[in-house]
Formats: structure tokens, C-alpha cells, sequence
């Protein structure tokens, strides 16, 4: 029905594809990059938080002064890790609006490309369902042709038997 090549019209559709996807996925590595990021240096800032806390206690004077000295690095703790909430907020944030650019920038094409494909498919289904149709009529006319020539040279079967007996 179709050759074997890939038509222009696919080949376009599935470049355009490829390309969305391509940088979509590009957008979701780099975001996963930055958030790899903001999780080392969290990760980092509060094992150096504990660290400093830890030392400051083991060598504090006494129970209660090795409290004060955990209760003091509380706060710190606790403002890092509602700083790093704000920096993914703000990461997702614009990690969202990157993926919708990139929808924005690549769909109209990628629908462009999928009409222009839809459109060849149909107009080369409706050429060779129209040949199809036409070979089919040419069939059944030489049927036909066919079926008069021979009935007019015979004669009818029960003429025949006439004839023989």
C-alpha cells in the first residue's frame, strides 16, 4: 500500500517529537542537577552545623552548659532547613515554568507536523482505496465481458440433449 520509505511528513512529525522531548528532557536533568545541588549543600551545611554543636558540647564544662550549647545550634538547624524549603520552592517553581515554556515553544509544531502527516495519510489512503476500486470494477467488467462471450457461442444445455437424443 505504502512504500517502505518514511514519508516527509512523518519524518517531520517525528523530528519535531524528538526535539520536544529532547529538550524536555534536557530541562528535567538540569533541574534534577540543581536539586542534586541544593541537597549536597544542605546536607553539607548541617553535618558541619553537628559537627561544630558536637564539639562544642564534648567540651563543654557541664550537663547544663552541653543543653545550652545544643539548644543554641537548634535555631540554626531550623532557619537552614527553612532556607532550603524556599530554594526548592523556588527550584520547582521555575523548573515548572522552564517545562511549560518548553511545551509552548515545541507542541505547536509537534501539531502542525501530526495535521500535515494525518493529512498525507488520508489523501494517500483515499488514492489507493479509489485504485482498489477501480481494479475491483475492471475485474468484474472482464467477468462480465467474459461470462457474455461465452454464453453466446453455446447453446442453451437443454438444446443440447435435443439435439442428442
Amino acid at each position: 500500500m505504502f512504500t517502505n520509505s518514511i514519508s516527509p511528513a512523518l519524518q517531520a512529525h517525528l523530528d519535531a517529537q524528538l526535539n520536544f522531548v529532547t529538550e524536555l528532557s534536557r530541562k528535567m536533568f538540569d533541574t534534577a542537577l540543581r536539586l542534586n545541588e541544593l541537597n549536597m549543600r544542605l546536607a553539607q551545611d548541617l553535618l558541619e552545623e553537628a559537627a561544630t554543636a558536637n564539639q562544642r558540647i564534648l567540651t563543654a564544662r557541664d550537663g547544663s552548659a552541653a543543653m545550652s550549647v545544643a539548644a543554641s545550634h537548634l535555631q540554626p538547624g531550623s532557619d537552614k532547613l527553612r532556607q532550603y524549603q524556599q530554594k526548592l520552592s523556588h527550584l520547582m517553581a521555575d523548573a515548572n515554568v522552564e517545562m511549560n515554556r518548553t511545551a509552548e515553544t515545541h507542541l505547536p509544531e509537534a501539531s502542525r507536523t501530526a495535521v500535515a502527516f494525518a493529512d498525507e495519510l488520508v489523501r494517500k489512503t483515499a488514492e489507493e482505496t479509489e485504485k482498489a476500486t477501480r481494479r475491483q470494477r475492471e475485474m468484474i467488467d472482464k467477468m462480465h465481458v467474459g461470462a457474455r462471450s461465452d454464453g453466446a457461442g453455446r447453446q442453451p444445455e437443454a438444446g443440447r440433449q435435443d439435439q442428442v437424443h
